[in-house]
């Protein structure tokens, strides 16, 4: 996960302000399956952002200040009040060169459906004299981050012979929070889609 805003990486917390992210997460045989491609990334590379980072796909990051949670919250319950569950699949990888290889979500649309409602987030937080949202035009589940050059070289070359395929449906939200670059991630809150809809379903 890259911050927010390069320039401000080790400075958040002088600002007052904590990196907050939206994050979709796989049910637990998905993510346990995650956990172990991760796990043999680390045993072939030696690279340890492939199991120091969670197995989660981001919807949208942002800086703010704690005390705007509450607020936060209840824009963000709102705004999943209105979401339907939707099928996620997971299909093979790709890359952000030169540092990053992940799986690829095989369908974005109702990820980009989602961050047209989270806009709503993005003006919130610039009323508050804090800056953009980020939102995930390209939404994946990062495998490994901020690899050395060659090693993303001879990861992604392995990789592209590699098939990965898994489905799950996405349920809910997750809000998680940071004070640092470095920190591990807290929850700060869980938004269930809405309840007894019909799913979304992928384009055939």
């Amino acid at each position: 996960m890259e911050p927010v805003i390069n320039n401000m990486q080790q400075s958040w917390a002088e600002h007052g302000l904590y990196e907050y992210l939206l994050v979709v997460d796989p049910d637990v045989p998905v993510r346990d399956k995650v956990a172990a491609e991760k796990q043999s990334f680390y045993d072939a590379f030696r690279e340890k952002s492939s199991i120091g980072t969670g197995a989660h796909i981001i919807v949208a990051s942002f800086l703010a200040r704690e005390e705007m949670e509450g607020t936060l919250i209840r824009w963000i319950q709102r705004i999943c009040d209105q979401v339907h569950p939707f099928r996620v699949t997971l299909n093979n990888y790709s890359g952000f060169p030169p540092h990053t290889i992940y799986l690829r979500v095989q369908d974005p649309t109702p990820f980009l459906h989602l961050n047209q409602q989270l806009k709503a987030v993005d003006d919130l937080v610039r009323s508050s004299s804090c800056p953009p949202v980020r939102l995930m035009a390209k939404p994946h589940l990062s495998l490994a981050r901020r690899l050395p050059e060659p090693v993303y070289t001879k990861a992604m070359f392995c990789y592209s012979q590699k098939d990965f395929h898994e489905t799950f449906m996405a349920q809910d939200l997750r809000l998680l929070r940071r004070a640092h670059q470095f920190d591990d991630c807290k929850m700060v809150n869980k938004f269930p889609f809405s309840p007894g809809s019909q799913p979304w379903s992928e384009v055939a």
